[in-house]
């Protein structure tokens, strides 16, 4: 499962993300994608933890937090439509 989480400042950086998320159990990806046109960060990334519980305790704690004086948006990532 991927964790999506929105309304991230652009500041943001791979780093910080993963360092959030290590309080709640092993990080073993986080991607922050960027426009193709100008590389800037997007504003929000996908994190995946090793274990489904701690992924679980991620989301509910961390939805609806504040960080970086925004306020985050953190659920269960859905499938790309095509």
């Amino acid at each position: 499962m991927s964790i999506y989480v929105g309304n991230l400042a652009y500041s943001v950086t791979q780093e910080q993300l993963e360092s959030i998320f290590a309080e709640y159990g092993t990080v073993k990806r986080v991607y922050l994608p960027t426009d193709k046109e100008t590389g800037r960060p997007r504003g929000f990334g996908f994190v995946e933890m090793e274990n489904e519980n701690d992924e679980t305790e991620a989301i509910d704690k961390l939805d609806g937090a504040e960080w970086f004086d925004r306020v985050l948006k953190v659920n269960k990532a859905r499938p790309r439509d095509n």
